[in-house]
């Protein structure tokens, strides 16, 4: 029996919880030393599913399946195509990084104060979301998926509840009141999704009589399993709808720039960078694969949606006060332009969201960790009170601008590829829609460059000449990212070559092939 790889890579920080959660209260940097160290095991295990995974081979490798629930056909089945390999790996770089920027968010609240939080339970719930993650990316039965789809919200409704900003212009006891209100929003909007879902799961069996998602596949491919019209629009409405929330997708979105702002800088980055991309994933994996008649339906009204997103995110961008909420939107936009290239049903749009769900997460990432550095130093998150940050901490605010560009999708930094891709694709089945879409490309270099101008220039406003620069735990946090950013900005072979042979198949799956140009290049 081989090495179950997959089970290997959700488990070990789901251990490395229980582990982290059992160390005494009064040994604080154990607990986050032994996070650190596991977050790092994963990303070792996560390097060799990638090294090990074969673009070329079959569709989903490095498989597992093992009896379950027998009487409901439930089965514990893993396997990983390209599209969740990229993941994976995304999802296993980024933790060790919010370990290490989120290293005294948990501290105690004050100075020589009694009052203490969990700081092993902050850093154990962090690798329990990495857990949930990563098995829900490898997933191939749909009852497990919606399991942990569903289970990495408990951790999550914690942590941004729990651990929430300090930052707060009304105080700790107003802080705490709009974190609760944060964290509900959140654990509500996200549960009625699930709910909505697990009626779409329960529904597939019923018609299926399995959760196997490679069975259902072949079953519909070979016409053993026909499904009627009526009954895959409704079961595909039902998980698109979950995973829409967890995009999230306008106008399902309203809770993501309250979990943002109210979350330390590492949780946000956490919701956004990596447990929102299991929404988008699902779309390419569940809703595309299960439903493909459906999918093709529903493409306009989604299109839209997507589109409105692109432009609505990005205009309320521009008018935030708050640097978090900022982001948040600006995520939003960002979510856009992902479900965009998933629905314009063409090889490129597909590789172009996925790569941009991979360039979303690290930009993300560079950007509110910098920015959390920030407001750590500071104390708040409103715009108004930075100016001239850049003469008293350059390093700080070129990282900063460096972020910031990626965001805008600047060309030779990651985000450009993946949004060049995406609008590509988009352009060649659908051009109204992709000129539309380019609209939010203007306004991204609008809310990006004004944050920067009135946060980092100008003169030195008297309360930031002190502000100390960033630091050597601040920079190693920073500095791969940044790398990454250009790498990936030059060369993104390394993900596309990986990505693109799953795309090719998705794309056989909704029976649809790229449109042929009008013109033909001249030989």
């Amino acid at each position: 029996m081989s090495f179950p790889l997959l089970t290997a890579t959700a488990v070990l920080p789901a251990l490395g919880a229980i582990a982290t959660a059992a160390v005494p209260a009064a040994r604080r940097t154990a607990a986050k030393w032994l996070a650190l160290i596991v977050s790092l095991a994963t990303l070792v295990l996560a390097a060799v599913v990638l090294v090990r995974f074969d673009p070329d081979g079959d569709r989903y490798q490095l498989t597992e399946s093992h009896a379950w629930i027998k009487d409901f056909g439930v089965r514990y089945e893993l396997g990983v195509d390209g599209i969740a390999v990229a993941m994976i790996a995304l999802t296993a770089l980024l933790i060790p990084f919010i370990i290490l920027a989120g290293w005294h968010d948990a501290d105690p609240l004050e100075t020589g104060s009694k009052r203490w939080r969990p700081t092993q339970g902050f850093f154990a719930l962090i690798l329990l979301v990495e857990a949930m993650v990563i098995i829900s990316f490898e997933a191939t039965d749909v009852f497990l998926f919606y399991i942990f789809f569903e289970a990495m919200l408990i951790p999550m409704y914690f942590l941004i509840g729990g651990f929430g900003d300090r930052a707060h212009e009304h105080g700790e006891k107003a802080a705490s009141t709009q974190r609760s209100y944060a964290a509900v929003k959140f654990l509500l909007y996200n549960l009625v999704g699930g709910l909505i879902m697990l009626a779409a799961v329960i529904g597939l069996y019923v018609v299926a009589g399995n959760f196997s998602l490679t069975q259902i596949a072949e079953a519909r491919a070979n016409g053993t399993l026909d499904m009627a019209t009526s009954t895959e629009r409704w079961l595909f409405l039902g998980f698109f709808f979950a995973f829409a929330v967890k995009a999230p997708l306008w106008p399902l979105h309203t809770w993501l720039p309250n979990a943002m702002q109210e979350s330390t800088a590492p949780v946000a980055v956490l919701i956004t960078a990596v447990v929102d991309k299991v929404g988008t994933f699902a779309m390419l994996r569940f809703c595309l694969q299960l439903f493909p008649e459906a999918s093709t339906w529903a493409t306009p009204a989604i299109l839209v949606l997507a589109l409105i997103s692109i432009i609505y995110g990005a205009l309320l961008a521009v008018g935030q006060r708050d640097i978090k909420r900022l982001v948040a939107y600006a995520s939003i936009s960002h979510f856009g332009f992902i479900v965009l290239g998933i629905f314009a049903m063409t090889s490129q749009g597909q590789s172009g969201a996925t790569l941009y769900m991979v360039n979303h997460g690290i930009s993300t990432a560079a950007l509110m960790l910098v920015a959390g550095f920030l407001i750590s130093r500071r104390g708040s998150r409103l715009i108004a009170d930075y100016g001239g940050v850049q003469k008293v901490a350059p390093v700080l605010a070129g990282t900063f601008l460096i972020g910031g560009l990626a965001t805008l999708s600047l060309p030779g930094l990651a985000p450009f590829v993946s949004e060049f891709l995406v609008l590509v694709g988009t352009f060649a089945r659908y051009p109204v829609i992709g000129i539309i879409a380019t609209v939010g490309i203007v306004l991204a270099a609008l809310y990006t460059l004004v944050l920067y101008q009135r946060t980092m220039t100008g003169p030195v406003k008297a309360e930031v000449e002190g502000m100390p620069d960033l630091r050597v735990r601040e920079l190693v946090v920073v500095a791969p990212l940044i790398v990454l950013l250009i790498f990936l900005g030059v060369y993104p072979k390394p993900v596309t070559d990986i990505v693109n042979p799953a795309v090719k198949q998705t794309l056989s799956d909704v029976q649809k092939k790229d449109p042929q140009p009008e013109v033909e290049a001249s030989k």
